[in-house]
């Protein structure tokens, strides 16, 4: 039993260690902050909508905008200048650029697939810890979870706990493959996620196949 966990403790770490090559810190001069995900080696970075939009905003649909005082902090330590290409509040999601090439993109998963007791990693950046992590397993996926009744939006729901900083940052499976994009608790030790072709589905409404 010993060496069944250390051999567990071993593959989560190294799944962590990967994706926090991927894993940036979003500053905004009008919220707290988050975590995002690069998406793109060129440059494109996914969040949460709520990390970088002011309180008065409610778009129901992907929408391209331009707003300033916002900066991502990269693996390497850099931080660089964002503009917010686009989001959708209705869905949580943001999509940024930043003026970066060659960067480690994340390798996206099936979140479709995930089922019930999978397990899952979320990271970000709770209360300013570099790439903290959480642990847990999936609840459930999809628009008929419990904990969201009413929501009419499809969700993973896993037995982690978010933290603030963790928001817009990735919740993979155990290959450290991208299933969702960390957004909410609910509850003392559910932690909400919009699925990954959730996002796919938001990023092609905007830039078409290109990015995605």
């Amino acid at each position: 039993m010993a060496t069944i966990l250390a051999d567990l403790s071993s593959a989560l770490a190294d799944v962590s260690d990967g994706v926090t090559r991927s894993l940036v810190q979003v500053r905004s001069s009008e919220r707290s902050g988050g975590a995002g995900t690069i998406w793109h080696a060129d440059g494109l970075i996914v969040t949460n909508a709520h990390v970088v939009s002011d309180s008065g905003s409610r778009r129901s649909a992907p929408r391209r905008i331009s707003r300033g005082a916002i900066s991502v902090i990269l693996p390497d330590g850099r931080e660089l200048p964002a503009q917010v290409l686009a989001e959708d509040a209705e869905h949580d999601l943001a999509a940024l650029r930043v003026d970066a090439h060659d960067l480690p993109a994340v390798t996206l998963g099936d979140s479709r697939r995930l089922q019930a007791g999978d397990l899952v990693v979320a990271l970000g950046f709770p209360w300013g810890v570099t790439g903290g992590a959480t642990t847990g397993v999936v609840i459930g996926t999809g628009d008929a979870l419990p904990e969201l009744a009413g929501s009419q939006r499809e969700w993973i729901a896993a037995s982690l706990h978010l933290r603030p900083g963790h928001s817009g940052g990735p919740m993979v499976d155990a290959h450290g493959r991208l299933v969702g994009i960390n957004t909410m608790m609910n509850g003392p030790d559910v932690g909400i996620a919009v699925p990954v072709h959730v996002a796919v589905a938001f990023l092609k409404q905007v830039f078409g196949d290109k990015m995605t």
